[in-house]
């Protein structure tokens, strides 16, 4: 079958389209999807770079969102039947192909009605994105968000739900992308690039803080964000590191930013915490249900152009999701 295959840790120009990948089989609890969409995440640029902790060692076949059909399933699965079409996650990789194999209880049914395309995001952006708001960082109504990347899949997700839930949005975003986020309802856009994004926030919410800030960039954006967080009860939601790595001490915690650091791996919080999970995506099916999330609408490449896709996304050159078309 036709795959991209990550050649090196050196990044997304190491990335291969091979034709003689072989079709891989599926095991006790799994099924194979035939994809027919497969989505682009910075997790994948991670892999790509090694900084994935716990990451395929190249070579590898990439990718670890996919959507498709499933053709056959293994022992043990009795909730999917061939001719079922559903999106899922492998951290493992292998969505970059013609097939792909999945683990039956982390597939989700495509909704009635959309394509296979659109249901990219529901089992990676947009969890994240609500896990981030409600049980890790509590919002409420009346309360001030700060998200960053809100331009992205999952920054675009998040803007809509936080508004739904009745805060006010402070997005960042690069400055030819400020009319999407606005689109979205974000009641105040500010340049990513910004050397004052703290002062700015600041004097957006009258020198407070923001109650929750959900830092999907690091280096010195987190940096920023800790100093625009309200003191004693404001969040800082941490999930994405794309920026580089940025420390904090206990020394800024007791004197300098006396607030609540949070962690946020989408894959960790399944495993060691699936009632969490699994409230989080009760709440994003009754989102689907009430409209204030819909089918997606990502940019569509070609697993040809599977590289540039993921140079393009790691450079920030992108709006919303992304999708690879087998």
């Amino acid at each position: 079958m036709r795959a991209l295959q990550q050649t090196s840790l050196n990044g997304p120009q190491d990335l291969r389209l091979i034709t003689d990948a072989r079709v891989p089989s599926r095991g006790p609890g799994e099924v194979l999807i035939r994809v027919t969409a497969a989505g682009v995440n910075f997790v994948d640029i991670s892999q790509a770079r090694g900084t994935f902790a716990g990451g395929p060692q190249p070579p590898y076949l990439a990718g670890i969102e996919g959507a498709g059909e499933v053709t056959a399933v293994g022992e043990g699965v009795t909730n999917l039947r061939p001719g079922a079409h559903v999106i899922g996650i492998s951290i493992g990789g292998g969505a970059f192909a013609e097939y792909m194999a999945l683990p039956a209880a982390a597939a989700v049914s495509v909704p009635a009605g959309w394509a296979d395309e659109h249901a990219l995001g529901l089992v990676v952006n947009w969890p994240t994105a609500l896990a981030a708001l409600k049980p890790l960082g509590c919002i409420a109504e009346g309360q001030t968000v700060l998200i960053h990347a809100a331009a992205g899949g999952t920054g675009q997700a998040a803007v809509k739900m936080a508004k739904h839930y009745g805060a006010t949005v402070i997005a960042t975003a690069s400055r030819g992308k400020h009319e999407v986020v606005r689109a979205l309802g974000a009641d105040h856009v500010i340049d990513s690039r910004s050397a004052d994004l703290a002062a700015e926030v600041l004097r957006l919410t009258g020198g407070a803080g923001a109650d929750l800030v959900l830092e999907s960039v690091g280096g010195a954006i987190l940096d920023a964000s800790l100093a625009a967080t309200k003191r004693v009860t404001g969040r800082v939601v941490v999930y994405g590191v794309v920026g580089g790595e940025a420390a904090i001490t206990n020394w800024e915690l007791v004197y300098k930013h006396q607030i609540h650091v949070i962690g946020l791996n989408i894959g960790i919080l399944i495993q060691a915490a699936p009632q969490i999970f699994g409230e989080v995506m009760r709440e994003m099916f009754g989102l689907l249900a009430g409209g204030v999330l819909g089918p997606g609408q990502p940019t569509r490449y070609e697993l040809a152009d599977g590289p540039k896709a993921l140079t393009e996304l790691e450079a920030r050159a992108t709006v919303g999701k992304l999708a690879l078309l087998p």
